[in-house]
């Protein structure tokens, strides 16, 4: 973090750039960035790209103006920050890294944030975020889930939801405000602690209501009767005859086929075994290219005529 002050006016004062304090930069804590990561529907994390803000003091005997504005410049922050006390200003341009500023909430990204958490009713009170404190230096921001309270506006009473936000400055006391939320996130009251004032709406304003999110149409499975589908019908006749022609062609060029299918016929009708399928694994072995040769001593052990399923074991 880089900083420069420029003074002018006729009280201008010789102030030199102070010396690089030993304490570290505040940081954001995990929970803060994971809240900000989950925010798809936001714009890469609410971070701020561009904001001027000013406030004033109107003292009869000494006024007192302050302007802020933040630009975002390549992969840094820059922040120009001018006080005008009278007829003296005073104006510091202060340059925040990129990585320094992961986690920081602008006063925009504030109520952006802050409508948010009323319309989700959840605020991350163990979470550290980052923010500018009065003096623009970088400091912790805390959020504090205060429940729900009912308020006047205008003839109605409405409830409303209460986060409490609170910036604790390096060096001053801490700067606590408290945020009163419709359902819908609309600030409806804004109290500063301490401070006697406060803001508020005098009109209810046209609450947005939540998104019913329609569960998916399910459709029923229907079951397809293809023999009255005249598509799928006229395709089973055409593959039908295709087969039947081909196969009429095969046995045609292959007689052989046909008087092996012949013999086996002949002689399964002259036996008439019980078990037909081990009839005809004993009929067809011999023509398998694997079939073992028939041993010249026979074994009352009868083998198996179906293929064994074990691996067969390598000779030496």
């Amino acid at each position: 973090m880089s900083s420069k002050l420029q003074s002018t006016g006729p009280k201008t004062k010789d102030n030199q750039p102070s010396a690089q304090e030993s304490v570290p930069a505040p940081k954001a804590n995990a929970e803060a960035i994971r809240f900000l990561s989950d925010l798809g529907h936001l714009s890469w994390k609410l971070h701020v790209m561009e904001q001027h803000s000013q406030e004033f003091i109107k003292f009869p005997v000494l006024p007192m103006e302050q302007k802020m504005s933040l630009v975002k410049q390549d992969d840094q922050l820059a922040m120009t920050r001018s006080v005008k006390e009278g007829e003296e200003v005073k104006t510091q341009v202060t340059f925040f890294p990129g990585s320094s500023t992961m986690g920081f909430i602008s006063e925009a990204a504030n109520l952006v944030l802050l409508r948010l958490m009323a319309w989700r009713q959840t605020v991350p009170s163990n979470a550290h975020f980052l923010a500018l404190d009065t003096e623009g230096k970088l400091c912790y921001s805390t959020y504090q889930d205060l429940g729900f309270q009912k308020i006047q506006v205008g003839r109605q009473q409405v409830e409303v939801f209460i986060v409490e936000q609170t910036v604790h400055s390096v060096k001053g006391i801490p700067n606590s405000c408290q945020f009163y939320l419709l359902s819908d996130g609309h600030l409806a009251k804004r109290i500063q602690v301490g401070s006697p004032g406060y803001c508020m709406i005098t009109q209810m304003p046209v609450l947005r209501e939540k998104d019913e999110i329609e569960p998916a149409p399910v459709f029923e499975k229907k079951p397809l009767v293809w023999e009255e589908d005249l598509e799928l019908y006229s395709r089973f006749v055409d593959r039908k005859e295709e087969l039947r022609l081909s196969h009429a062609s095969y046995l045609r060029q292959h007689p052989e086929a046909q008087a092996l299918i012949s013999d086996f016929l002949l002689f399964l009708l002259l036996r008439q075994p019980a078990d037909v399928f081990t009839f005809a694994a004993e009929y067809f072995g011999p023509f398998a290219k694997r079939h073992p040769p028939t041993p010249a001593l026979r074994s009352s052990h009868r083998p198996s005529p179906f293929r064994s399923l074990d691996p067969p074991r390598p000779t030496l």
